[in-house]
């Protein structure tokens, strides 16, 4: 019995890596050149897999191209869904800031697939947006409202600050390859990384400062 656990339990981690590197493999081609300039060869042969092999695991392009937008989606908000109301609002939105410019630095293909997808009206992702993400943003923006309320912030509209946090935050991976040709920098220099989050946290959140 030990021995078919173990076994199973191989099977499954394989299972789990094979499906992992064909994920990886479709968001770096698509990242490029978008769903309908990327093929079916193309993906299996980064990832190392046959194309049957692939079609196993995502029975089409499409079936893939949604399977890695809602893994973005998952690691795009993963930050917003750590905003808590029981933090100080200026540490909360300062975290919020950060753990943005983080994502940028560690996941800018889909940080760019994200905004190619959204670019092109979201054909593949228009339901995630107006439910889960929707729900989302009215959730985090009663509580940017609470501390408005409150005095604890300057008057703001909470959608407005969220969309222009994500605007500065995401320029910094989906604009990298400017950023790189004006400051020789990119965020994996941790001094710039570093240079780049206390700049856009000082020059957001002193706009929010009670008067």
């Amino acid at each position: 019995m030990a021995d078919q656990g173990e076994a199973s339990g191989r099977r499954t981690r394989a299972v789990a890596a094979k499906k992992k590197a064909i994920m990886r493999a479709g968001l770096a081609l698509f990242s490029r050149a978008g769903l309908h300039g990327v093929t079916l060869d193309q993906i299996a042969e980064r990832a190392q897999v046959s194309k049957t092999n692939l079609l196993y695991y995502f029975p089409s392009k499409e079936a893939l191209y949604v399977a890695v937008l809602r893994d973005i989606l998952d690691i795009w908000l993963a930050p917003l869904k750590a905003f808590r109301e029981n933090l100080r609002p200026r540490e909360a939105i300062g975290d919020y800031i950060r753990l943005k410019m983080t994502v940028s630095r560690d996941f800018p293909e889909a940080s760019r697939l994200f905004c190619l997808e959204i670019l092109q009206g979201a054909p593949l992702l228009k339901a995630e947006l107006a439910g889960s993400l929707k729900a989302l943003i009215e959730e985090k923006s009663a509580i940017i409202r609470g501390w408005v309320q409150g005095g604890e912030l300057a008057a703001c509209e909470p959608y407005h600050l969220i969309f222009m946090i994500w605007a500065t935050t995401q320029h910094y991976a989906d604009f990298a390859t400017q950023i790189e040709a004006v400051t020789g920098q990119t965020l994996q220099n941790a001094v710039f990384f570093q240079q780049a989050v206390d700049n856009v946290q000082r020059m957001l959140m002193d706009g929010l400062i009670p008067r």
